[in-house]
């Protein structure tokens, strides 16, 4: 054959694409490729660790006895493939948790096999998603759930509170509404914060928590120094977790609570003058430590604080891990059988939560089981506010004043007459009180001002005469 009358190679390696992989766009531009009945899918441009789309092309040209091309080929046919699908369907992908068709959730095992869990309104079940219903994404943050056990009675639930040491009832089932919230993929949950004396093992609750929803590989990480590796970090995985925190800037407060409620970064992307990157996140989060400081207000009405104490018996870390890595298929299995029956039951809407999508789920919670929740999440809300009037100088300067009235007593003054009153506590002395309108304006010496001053003495020596001038030499 001559050469005119061969295939170009980047025509074969487009044929190839195209009859084993199903390509599609994001609403951001981004191109994915899904192999042929298979839910995972891969950005074509992406060159990660975890598998790229040119490695497992590469792969499937050279087990099915295509041949081995070289990188021009690849590159020449993926600008054609992501040329024609750009003008294909837009479809989102997910990470660990998705929206199904008929009212169900996927969970996503993290297995090679593609196998996941649908929870539908009559219950769950363990199937490989329809492509065109679930594109699933993964990076190196998403490990590999085991398989949950069927019929457990809800022993696993037991199994979690024994291997944890959360002070109260109140608290376990506010641990339990949280971990039912992270398998909805549409309502924001609030950020659980593990409190406790040192030694109460709060950053080992965190990880168990965690690794119900991420898999044993899941695990807390320290706080980032700046928003955008805190938003590159949330981008990557499902719950983000931030453990031993001392405290929180004010920055950092606000990046918590966009995560908490969502929200949207835009920056330029690479290599371009005017086109954006649109980058929208949502997250579950859950942090650890013993004290941050002051709370803002913002921030704390999205914070579940879950106070430890410390375990009675001491146990070493092998043989604890090694217990909940048993166990886990049966937790998984309880909060999935948990989960159907609390999305199942009636309840009513409370209206004066901020969260009100998490005040509904333990209300729910509530009527399926008999507990507590909602009454436990009011009284952290309540525990909360407590801590941000302790830490605001304003408020407390108000209650001191609030103090010395009269019970029933009402007091109504301006603003100056306030800032007088309170200036006074902390003063121990009557002020001054504030001058009323403008200040008064500075004026500068003028001409004639100047002129009618009194011109300084005329210096004189001892004959009384003028002094003479310096002598000067030609």
């Amino acid at each position: 054959m001559s050469e005119d009358d061969k295939t170009p190679a980047h025509e074969i390696i487009t044929d190839y694409a195209q009859a084993h992989f199903r390509y599609f766009r994001t609403a951001d531009g981004t191109v994915y490729a899904q192999k042929n009945g298979h839910p995972v899918a891969r950005p074509i441009r992406s060159q990660g660790t975890t598998g790229s789309h040119r490695q497992e092309l590469m792969v499937g040209l050279f087990k099915d006895g295509i041949g081995v091309f070289n990188g021009t080929a690849l590159k020449e046919a993926l600008d054609l493939i992501e040329a024609l699908a750009l003008t294909e369907d837009v479809q989102p992908v997910h990470i660990r948790v998705a929206p199904g068709f008929d009212g169900a959730t996927w969970l996503d095992l993290g297995r090679t096999d593609g196998q996941s869990v649908r929870i539908h309104p009559t219950g769950w079940d363990i199937a490989v998603p329809d492509p065109r219903e679930v594109c699933w994404r993964r990076t190196q943050l998403t490990g590999e759930l085991p398989l949950p056990a069927k019929d457990t009675d809800g022993k696993g639930i037991d199994l979690l509170l024994r291997l944890t040491n959360f002070a109260n009832a109140e608290t376990e089932c506010l641990a339990i509404a949280w971990l039912i919230g992270c398998l909805g993929p549409s309502a924001p949950v609030p950020a659980p914060f593990l409190t406790g004396p040192q030694g109460a093992g709060k950053s080992t609750a965190g990880r168990m928590l965690v690794r119900i929803i991420e898999g044993m590989s899941g695990d807390l990480r320290r706080a980032p120094k700046d928003e955008e590796n805190l938003t590159a970090a949330v981008a990557a995985g499902w719950v983000t977790a931030l453990d031993n925190l001392s405290h929180m800037t004010p920055d950092l407060s606000d990046a918590m609570c966009c995560i908490v409620t969502g929200a949207e970064n835009v920056k330029r992307a690479l290599f371009t003058d005017g086109d954006v990157f649109r980058a929208r996140y949502r997250r579950p989060m859950l942090l650890t430590g013993i004290d941050v400081g002051v709370i803002r207000p913002d921030l704390a009405e999205r914070l579940l604080p879950l106070r430890l104490e410390r375990p009675r018996v001491r146990r070493t870390e092998a043989e604890l891990w090694a217990e909940y890595e048993e166990v886990l298929p049966v937790i998984l299995g309880s909060l999935l059988d948990l989960t159907v029956k609390v999305r199942a039951a009636e309840a009513d809407i409370p209206t004066d939560l901020r969260m009100a999508d998490f005040a509904h789920l333990c209300a729910q919670l509530d009527a399926a089981t008999g507990f507590g929740s909602l009454n436990a999440y009011r009284a952290s809300l309540d525990d909360l506010n407590d801590d941000v009037i302790e830490g605001d100088l304003l408020a407390q300067t108000v209650l001191k004043h609030a103090a010395d009235m009269m019970p029933g007593e009402e007091t109504r003054m301006t603003s100056s007459e306030w800032l007088h009153a309170l200036t006074g506590l902390y003063s121990g002395e009557e002020c001054r009180p504030l001058p009323k309108g403008p200040p008064p304006a500075k004026c500068s010496p003028t001409a004639s001002s100047a002129s009618n001053r009194p011109s300084p003495p005329a210096p004189s020596s001892s004959t009384g005469a003028a002094p003479a001038p310096p002598a000067t030499s030609r």
